[in-house]
């Protein structure tokens, strides 16, 4: 072998060599990716493609179905209801950041008279309620009510120290003129540091036997920290029924919620 040939050979090594370092270099990144929450993999700690582990996104197999434990319409006045589905999340620190529903309503023989849809989040643990207002379905009366979520749920996990820390006080509930023009009133105080900007209230009143005759519902633009608020709902017609029992619930979302 000549010198000649040995110094080209020992080029095309330095050559080859430098290609493939350069090679490298360009698809290491892709060879090599961090996981992340968004890589439709399931790698690092996930317990699924993208979920559980250190990612925000819940997976659905490690959460609880929503319980839809009833749905109804409450009439305000001739023609027009009010339509309200009481669910529970059994998910103490997961919560949904949108979801869309469907109400559906039948008259007495079980025809369908009408639908409303709409959307919303759903809440840390515990009972809460969907409230939809001003329902108008004609002539007929609905009289069989259905509730649904139309899509599959996204779950995502909030802190659970930020879920201990926010504290809303309802007290001093108290109705009045129910058999003329029924008023309720209630004082909401926000007992935490943290600033809650809108805030849906919903009122709820049962009768001796458990069943929810009435409701109605107001909204609040902000609850300041440590700040009470009065609040008030009115009905144009008296409310039927012996009410025995009234409940407030209260409805944010808690990623608008933030320290002052």
């Amino acid at each position: 072998m000549t010198w000649a040939l040995k110094r080209q050979l020992l080029f095309l090594g330095i050559f080859i060599v430098l290609l493939l370092a350069l090679g490298y270099l360009i698809i290491s990144p892709y060879i090599n990716k961090t996981p992340t929450c968004t890589d439709n993999k399931q790698n690092g700690d996930e317990t699924g493609i993208d979920c559980g582990g250190s990612c925000a996104k819940a997976c659905i197999f490690e959460v609880d179905q929503i319980s839809i434990l009833w749905a109804r319409t409450f009439q305000v006045i001739p023609g027009r209801y009010n339509a309200v589905a009481y669910l529970e999340n059994h998910n103490k620190n997961t919560v949904i950041k949108k979801i869309n529903y469907r109400f559906r309503f039948a008259d007495k023989d079980n025809i369908y008279i009408g639908k409303r849809e709409g959307e919303t989040f759903i809440p840390t643990g515990g009972k809460f309620a969907i409230f939809e207002a001003g329902i108008g379905v004609g002539n007929s009366i609905p009289v069989y009510t259905t509730f649904e979520f139309t899509e599959m749920p996204v779950w995502t996990k909030v802190s659970e120290d930020k879920v201990k820390q926010l504290k809303v006080l309802v007290s001093d509930i108290k109705l009045e003129n129910q058999d003329t023009s029924p008023r309720l009133s209630a004082t909401i105080k926000n007992d935490s540091l943290f600033i809650i900007p809108e805030v849906s209230v919903i009122a709820l009143l049962y009768d001796e036997k458990g069943n929810a005759v009435s409701a109605s519902h107001t909204y609040l633009d902000v609850l300041e920290t440590e700040e009470s608020e009065n609040i008030n709902f009115t009905w144009p017609e008296p409310i039927l029924g012996n009410v025995i029992a009234k409940e407030i619930i209260l409805l944010y979302d808690i990623f608008l919620v933030k320290l002052k």
